[in-house]
């Protein structure tokens, strides 16, 4: 199995100019196969605004070089401070089931080090100069958006050896041009953090992630930028109900064109309802 993907390429020619092309290759292989529980998670209704709130950035698990904004819980500021690299965590730190949220991060504020990822309680929150802090540690994973590279335990990685590329189908001239939003997909169960852009299954990211808890987290090195969390839902370990199960079916055999017609159906209200989420 395996799943094509579509998005743009950066690569560098012998002049040393950078041209953008679009890229659809397909990729096979257990990494890169999107997995059936995350399908079913995304079919879902997105998650209250209540539920996004008790998963926002934390306001109390921060460096002191940021800040959640007062009208927009969900989103935080860095103060433009000098050789400074600045950390926040989410409020909810997760050891079962799976969970995706979307970070939206616009580009022109990304300056030259953006790490997403995840960490547990003890990973540094701060760090003088500018660096990947996120994935510097051995208590932290992280995914450098700039670069392209997957970091974790950075510090103690031996000089020779370099980070590894994600997406790892990139060639060495090319880089993956992010936009400015993209979705953190971390599977407790199966102990993987993965990620998706515009829709688009990246693969896994890391693995070996089972028996800790793990909070969403971002390191930022620029002045003024903001960058927003939101939780978009979560399922747990045990296996679903069959009647769920079926509403899946029913919902992928309608496809996407149909499937905001439910009400035209010849069925009863109840089941409408149901398949619908209601």
């Amino acid at each position: 199995m395996g799943q094509k993907i579509s998005g743009s390429i950066k690569s560098v020619d012998v002049r040393g100019e950078p041209s953008y092309r679009p890229v659809r290759r397909e990729l096979r292989g257990p990494d890169f196969c999107r997995p059936p529980r995350l399908d079913l998670l995304l079919d879902m209704p997105s998650a209250s605004p209540e539920t996004q709130l008790r998963h926002a950035w934390n306001p109390d698990d921060r460096s002191l070089n940021v800040f959640v904004k007062e009208d927009d819980k969900l989103t935080f500021h860095r103060h433009p401070v000098a050789q400074s690299t600045d950390c926040i965590r989410g409020k909810v730190g997760y050891t079962r089931g799976l969970h995706v949220w979307r970070i939206h991060w616009p580009a022109r504020q990304r300056g030259t080090h953006a790490v997403v990822g995840v960490a547990t309680a003890e990973a540094s929150l701060h760090s003088v100069g500018y660096t990947a802090l996120v994935g510097s540690d051995s208590e932290s994973w992280g995914w450098d958006l700039g670069r392209n590279r997957l970091y974790h335990d950075g510090k103690n990685r031996p000089a020779s050896t370099s980070a590894p590329t994600y997406p790892c189908f990139l060639e060495p001239d090319e880089s993956f041009v992010l936009p400015d939003s993209l979705t953190v997909i971390l599977d407790m169960d199966e102990g993987t953090l993965s990620f998706m852009v515009d829709g688009q299954y990246l693969g896994v990211a890391f693995r070996g992630l089972k028996g800790k808890r793990l909070y969403p987290i971002v390191s930022a090195v620029w002045g003024h930028c903001e960058v927003s969390i939101r939780y978009i839902n979560g399922l747990d370990p045990e296996p679903l109900p069959l009647m769920d199960l079926c509403r899946r079916v029913a919902r992928l055999a309608l496809g996407r064109e149909r499937i905001h017609h439910i009400d035209t159906l010849p069925l009863p209200q109840t089941l409408k309802n149901y398949l619908q989420y209601q």
